[in-house]
């Protein structure tokens, strides 16, 4: 079956990342963040369009310098089941680290959140980069970046071990023989590693969909790695096509490597979507919507996420960039050295790393509908994506691509106008996964057939 493509929307309420300011727009609440009735209003819009998911995105430690919707939200679990009883068909995808949560415990509530929605739940790994994290769970000091990411890649397969406790058929429940359990259909996990010991079962059933949906974002040697090898869906970030094919061709090899079916790795950048009546009025709204986003200060004091919120204002903004790559070591390490190594290769001023760091980036999808639609269609034919993540800074946009680039899409059949199943799975072309003991009894009665 061919595949359409992929679109799921990204609500970050007041606003994220160098969007400071956002909330001051009239068309967005200032409470946004923790208004459950302004989710559940963008969530229904993008499900009557028959878009594939919600991703809520999610950290857990905050300065004052963190962007609005970072400093007032609602925790992704908790918000994604109240969307699943007030939404029918649009995948709930939540963001949750593996670095401060047990294996037993996240996948009890990711589990919990499938049933909830029958089937339409997904997880994003993520690992923690604000190094400031483990303060607020008792340590003194972060992972290191290879124990980080040699606890997630042990996290999900402990996780993946654990939504097969109870095979398809564990639950007869039926009442003439009193039986509500078949005990041959329970599996203990026993799983003892360098990192978690679990000894299950999880109780609580599988979903329709078999198992939620993995998604991982990271763009370093190790981020790949772990997501060419657990992921359903890559989250990354849109620059240009030749840089976003040769993304995803480094994830699809990798997954092949890795002995899984690359076609079953869907790559799907975020992106910024603004459409307008021509191009240039695009354009000038998309300018516009920048310069609304952040001061200068408030860029400065931003900048220091990457470096586990290193302070920039204590040095002299036109001296050469600080050698500060030392506070990045267990923070957000990949985007901070790309950001030190620009700054050397360019002879740059700290002001100078500000001022291009804040500088506006145009998004290759700002225009007419129609070159909003040849632009998405480029990337997607070409390779550099499988779908997209649309920033929602403003809910009139997104009803704006519903309205006028969707159309345009489903005439080229690149979307569709309605839903094909009910599962997030069924939404991503995806396989639902069949249970590891299923299948080892499965060809264990194989082989009994086959010996004479």
């Amino acid at each position: 079956m061919a595949r359409h493509i992929t679109f799921g929307v990204i609500l970050t309420g007041t606003g994220g990342p160098g969007e400071h300011n956002r909330w001051l727009d009239p068309e967005i609440p200032g409470d946004a963040s923790v208004d459950i009735d302004w989710y559940i209003e963008q969530a229904r819009t993008a499900e009557q369009a028959a878009l594939d998911l919600v991703f809520i995105v999610d950290s857990q430690f905050i300065t004052p310098d963190s962007p609005p919707h970072y400093l007032n939200r609602l925790e992704p679990l908790t918000l994604l089941s109240a969307l699943a009883v007030r939404t029918e068909r649009i995948g709930l995808v939540g963001t949750a680290t593996t670095s401060y949560n047990s294996p037993y415990n996240l996948a009890r509530r990711f589990a919990s959140l499938d049933l909830i929605s029958r089937g339409r739940a997904g997880w994003n790994v993520v690992t923690s980069g604000d190094a400031g994290t483990a303060g607020n769970y008792g340590l003194d000091e972060h992972y290191d970046y290879a124990t980080r990411y040699g606890r997630a890649a042990e996290h999900i397969e402990v996780s993946q071990a654990l939504w097969d406790s109870y095979e398809d058929d564990a639950f007869p429940r039926d009442r003439e023989s009193g039986v509500f359990l078949d005990p041959s259909r329970l599996h203990a996990t026993d799983h003892h590693g360098e990192h978690f010991s679990v000894v299950g079962p999880l109780n609580i059933e599988r979903s329709p969909q078999g198992q939620p949906v993995i998604f991982q974002a990271g763009d370093s040697d190790e981020g790949r790695d772990l997501g060419a090898r657990y992921a359903d869906g890559i989250f990354t970030h849109a620059s240009t096509i030749e840089r976003n094919r040769a993304f995803a061709d480094d994830i699809k090899g990798r997954a092949a490597a890795a002995g899984r079916e690359p076609e079953n790795v869907l790559i799907l950048p975020g992106v910024k979507i603004i459409v307008g009546d021509t191009d240039e009025e695009a354009r000038e709204l998309e300018l516009a919507q920048h310069r609304l986003s952040n001061t200068f200060d408030q860029a400065l004091g931003e900048l220091g996420r990457p470096f586990g919120w290193h302070d920039f204002r204590q040095y002299d903004l036109d001296a050469p960039f600080p050698d500060v790559l030392v506070h990045a070591e267990r923070s957000f390490k990949t985007q901070a050295t790309q950001i030190v190594e620009l700054a050397k290769a360019q002879s740059l001023t700290l002001r100078q790393v500000v001022d291009l760091h804040a500088a506006p980036r145009r998004s290759p999808f700002v225009g007419t509908a129609l070159t909003v639609a040849d632009a998405l269609e480029a990337w997607f034919r070409a390779g550099a994506a499988d779908g997209f993540n649309i920033y929602v800074s403003q809910p009139s946009q997104l009803r704006r691509f519903i309205d006028e680039v969707l159309p345009i899409l489903r005439e080229r059949g690149l979307a569709r106008s309605g839903y094909e199943g009910t599962t997030l799975r069924d939404h991503l072309g995806l396989p639902k996964p069949a249970n590891r003991h299923t299948l080892a009894r499965a060809a264990a009665e194989a082989d009994l057939v086959a010996v004479p």
